[in-house]
């Protein structure tokens, strides 16, 4: 196949299928595939609810049409698959969604067909899991009737300066052939450039570490916040002092959730479990990690009672939902943490955020967010998002929503230190 022959299909169009369906769509032809109709309704008429394409974007991408039909996907010779790869209640890889797509694809894929996934997965999973679901639903033979190529995501999700074109691409292929025609199919539309990798594997290695990598750096800096605290030292000055040095890594203490960070470790540590290895610092990083929705809680109550504010009965105002600042993403929000260990307390929670959906909100974990909290009302706020709308609030802003005793905790360092109670 040459690269003027490709016939493209996007499989998935969430937030990481639909920028890329987008920028491909001002190139060339191609087909979104979506098996939720009322996002391919929404799409046709112009509306993205994940924020991550504006309108003129879309309106840009002129050769990119929708689709939740299946049988669609059989005029295309080229799939990208970019499903959500999630893990389950026990911490284990989910890659129900990605056998789900291979199976559709398996069921039109056609002898020299290619598909690249973009999903994360651990080392070996896409020749692994989903090569063989390709190989019986189609009845074809791997590197002899089709093939298979991986280049990872990079989106990240409410950031309108790193986008898919200007985010280097990493690229691979299950022959050298095919790898440098994923290379040069990628190529038209990452301005940024990419860099082939020399196997599927190693392609899949180096996503799965960017975000472990980042995962236990953060846990770090949380231990590190856990050991100022205790010691009446302000973890945000220390990090200020410590940064003037110009190898000074800039991460800071907080929940860590989302789609990437708080999951891809798992992918890792999962793979390695497998193979008679226990990954030691990876998975202490996610353990400390995943711990701090109840060490904020702690100290959110520790500091109601030195001011001697009723604690059983109280209401607290939670600003914020979303796992990251200025999204509407839901997606592994540690903040549940924060609304469920309030609860043990039975304190009642206000959940307030602006940017997101309250159908999704109650839908994936049964919170139905205030559409405005009521000035005077709370014995506690915790900024735990830094949405635009809170930094623009300031400090009188928020404090006018609590009480005249009230305790004011900013997770995000969204105030100066002297502005708030309690800082992470």
């Amino acid at each position: 196949m040459q690269i003027q022959d490709v016939k493209l299909a996007i499989v998935g169009l969430g937030y990481v299928g639909l920028p890329l369906a987008v920028e491909f769509g001002k190139k060339r032809s191609v087909l979104g595939f979506d098996i939720n109709a009322d996002r391919i309704s929404e799409l046709k008429n112009g509306i993205d609810r994940t924020l991550e394409v504006d309108d003129h974007e879309l309106a840009q991408a002129t050769g990119l049409r929708y689709t939740h039909q299946a049988n669609e996907l059989a005029e295309a010779n080229v799939y990208v698959v970019t499903v959500p790869t999630p893990i389950d209640e026990y911490k284990q890889p989910d890659l129900t969604p990605l056998v789900r797509a291979s199976e559709t694809i398996g069921k039109v894929l056609k002898r020299g067909d290619i598909v690249i996934y973009e999903s994360t997965v651990y080392p070996g999973a896409t020749e692994e899991v989903c090569v063989p679901v390709l190989e019986r639903i189609s009845g074809l033979n791997f590197n002899q009737d089709f093939y298979a190529g991986y280049s990872p995501e990079r989106i990240n999700p409410g950031d309108k300066t790193h986008r898919v074109a200007n985010i280097k691409k990493v690229t691979s292929g299950s022959t050298p052939e095919i790898a440098q025609l994923v290379d040069s199919l990628y190529a038209e539309i990452i301005v940024a450039g990419t860099h082939m990798a020399s196997s599927i594997r190693v392609a899949e290695a180096a996503k799965v570490i960017e975000n472990t990598q980042r995962d236990v750096n953060i846990a770090l800096i949380n231990e590190l916040a856990l050991i100022f605290n205790k010691m009446g030292i302000d973890t945000q000055a220390v990090l200020e002092a410590a940064g003037t040095k110009w190898n000074f890594l800039p991460f800071r203490p907080g929940l860590v959730g989302g789609h990437c960070i708080g999951v891809d470790p798992y992918y890792l540590t999962h793979k390695a479990q497998s193979l008679g290895y226990h990954p030691e610092i990876i998975l202490a990083g996610r353990r400390l990690n995943d711990s701090m929705g109840g060490y904020v809680v702690s100290q959110l109550i520790k500091a109601m009672t030195k001011q001697r504010i009723q604690v059983q009965g109280s209401k607290v105002l939670l600003m914020g939902l979303a796992f990251k600042e200025n999204c509407p993403d839901l997606r592994n929000t540690r903040i549940v943490d924060i609304v469920r260990e309030l609860a043990e307390y039975s304190i009642e929670v206000d959940v307030y955020d602006p940017w997101v959906d309250p159908e999704s909100a109650a839908h994936e974990y049964g919170i139905q967010p205030i559409t405005q909290p009521v000035q005077g009302s709370y014995d506690a706020i915790i900024v735990a998002v830094a949405h635009q709308e809170f930094v623009e609030m300031g400090a009188a802003g928020i404090r006018s929503l609590g009480k005249p005793e009230h305790v004011l905790y900013d997770l995000k360092y969204v105030l100066q230190q002297h502005e708030s109670d309690l800082r992470l």
